[in-house]
């Protein structure tokens, strides 16, 4: 990861293509587990600039009980979490080997601009698409979409911090 001086990082430099990776890789950088674990599968993800991740949403999820039991509709904020989730791996895929060999975890610190259009029910797949805005010391900034067949269902602006574990 190319830093300036002033410990800033321009998402335009370097950009390693990744072809993506399978739950087990997600499994190595998120802390998160069932049922709180919301990506599937990256399909692509390119180091210092965006990825493409999938959540898979069965009617089996448990926040289907109860939002709601007649109407089941994944929640907004779960929708944003799945998006702050995209947005973790990018920034542990875009870490320098020095931070990456640190143990850290990568904290959801905030959410601007959140719009949701499109209602996501049980069989949808939600394709999920971050981009790097810019990375300041351990502060990143994100921009994410959230579409379920070609239609936006949820975007907003993100923030995440790396701290230490």
């Amino acid at each position: 990861m190319s830093q300036a001086a002033d410990n800033v990082t321009n998402p335009s430099e370097g950009s390693a293509a990744n072809t993506g990776f399978d739950i087990k890789r997600i499994l190595q950088l998120l802390p998160h587990r069932y049922p709180f674990l919301l990506i599937d599968r990256v399909r692509t993800l390119e180091v210092n600039k965006r990825v493409t991740a999938y959540k898979n949403v069965s009617i089996n999820e448990p926040f289907f009980n109860g939002h709601f039991p007649n109407e089941p509709v994944m929640p907004g904020v779960l929708i944003i979490e799945a998006m702050a989730q995209a947005a973790a791996l990018l920034f542990y895929e875009s870490l320098s080997s020095e931070d990456a060999s640190r143990q850290r975890i990568v904290y959801l610190a905030g959410v601007d601009e959140a719009r949701f259009k499109k209602m996501v029910l049980p069989g949808d797949c939600l394709e999920i698409e971050v981009s790097l805005d810019r990375i300041i010391r351990n502060i990143g900034k994100f921009t994410a979409r959230a579409t379920v067949d070609g239609k936006l269902a949820a975007e907003a602006k993100l923030i995440a911090a790396l701290q230490s574990a």
